[in-house]
């Protein structure tokens, strides 16, 4: 689920553990709608993300502060893989 660039933007942008519209979401990740929903589908199904339905609009949070770890981890790792840094192990 975290090899998609369009994916790992939609979840940073719900790592404060706010919520966020597919429109709002879309926007931050510089996807269209659709491939956005189609994006958070695919993050509900693998449970990182929870929705929550107000009226027509749909609401997405990340499930869970593990999920923010994972993502503080991930880009740490990818910037020290980038900028040849020693690995802190």
């Amino acid at each position: 689920m975290l090899s998609d660039a369009t994916r790992l933007r939609i979840l940073w942008a719900l790592r404060d553990g706010g919520e966020r519209d597919v429109t709002t979401l879309a926007e931050l990740a510089e996807v269209g709608p659709t491939s956005a929903s189609q994006h958070l589908t695919k993050l509900r199904l693998a449970g990182l993300v929870a929705t929550r339905k107000e009226g027509r609009r749909v609401f997405y949070r990340a499930r869970g502060s593990h999920l923010r770890k994972l993502l503080d981890e991930a880009l740490f790792r990818a910037d020290h893989e980038t900028s040849g840094l020693p690995d802190d192990d």
